[in-house]
C-alpha cells in the first residue's frame, strides 16, 4: 500500500513541476476580436473550457523540449478519460485538464463519470489519471493564466461524493487527500454509485 500511494504522489509532483514550468510560458489571448463580440463573453467557465483546455494542451506538446517531455499527444476521442498523454523515460502521465475561474467560488464541480473510472481502473491496472486544474481570469474576450493557481489531484485521493442525478464523482478543485489503495478506490466506487451493478 504504501508504495503504490507513494509512486501515485511521486507522479503527482512530476506533473506539477511540468506544468509550474508551462504556467511561465503560457500566454495570454483573446478568444475572439471586439468586432465580432464587441459586448465580450459573460464570464462562465464552460463556455471557454474546452479551447482553454486545447491551449493547454498544444502547448504543452509545442513546448516539449523546453519541458523535458520526450512525447505529448493529445489525440484521444472525446470518451476518453484523458486529454492528453505526456511521456518522459518510456513511462506515461495520463492527464485530464480542467480550469478554474478565479473570480468564481470553490464548488463542487463534476470530476468524472464513476463508470469510465471504475471500468478503466479494473481493467487496466497500469493506469493512473492526473488531474490539472489551471486558474484563469476571464476578462470581456481575454483569458489570462494565474501563475498561483494549479492544483493537481489524482481521482484515487478524492473525497468520493457522488452526484445522484448524473452518477459523476463531484468534488472541489482544492480538497484534502484521502490516501486509498486502487482496491479500495473501486470498493468505495462500486458502493457510492448507482451505475455499477456487478454479481
Amino acid at each position: 500500500m504504501k508504495n503504490e500511494i507513494k509512486n501515485i504522489e511521486n507522479d503527482l509532483e512530476f506533473v506539477k513541476n511540468i506544468y509550474l514550468k508551462l504556467l511561465t510560458i503560457l500566454p495570454s489571448f483573446d478568444i475572439t476580436n471586439s468586432k465580432i463580440l464587441p459586448y465580450g463573453l459573460k464570464a462562465h467557465t464552460r463556455s471557454v473550457s474546452w479551447l482553454v483546455e486545447q491551449v493547454i494542451t498544444q502547448q504543452t506538446k509545442f513546448n516539449a523540449e523546453k519541458l523535458g517531455l520526450d512525447k505529448v499527444d493529445f489525440d484521444f476521442p472525446d470518451t476518453s478519460l484523458h486529454d492528453c498523454e505526456i511521456v518522459v523515460n518510456n513511462k506515461s502521465y495520463f492527464v485530464n485538464v480542467k480550469i478554474h475561474n478565479i473570480k468564481g467560488k470553490e464548488n463542487k464541480n463534476d470530476i468524472s463519470a464513476v463508470e469510465k473510472l471504475y471500468f478503466q481502473y479494473s481493467v487496466n491496472k497500469g493506469y493512473n489519471l492526473i488531474y490539472a486544474c489551471f486558474g484563469i481570469k476571464f476578462e470581456n474576450i481575454k483569458i489570462t493564466f494565474d501563475k498561483d493557481y494549479l492544483e493537481i489531484f489524482s481521482p484515487q485521493f478524492l473525497p468520493i461524493y457522488v452526484n445522484p442525478r448524473n452518477d459523476k464523482i463531484q468534488a472541489t478543485y482544492r480538497h484534502d487527500k484521502i490516501h486509498r489503495t486502487r482496491e479500495e478506490f473501486l470498493k468505495m466506487l462500486k458502493e457510492k454509485s448507482k451505475s455499477i451493478i456487478l454479481k
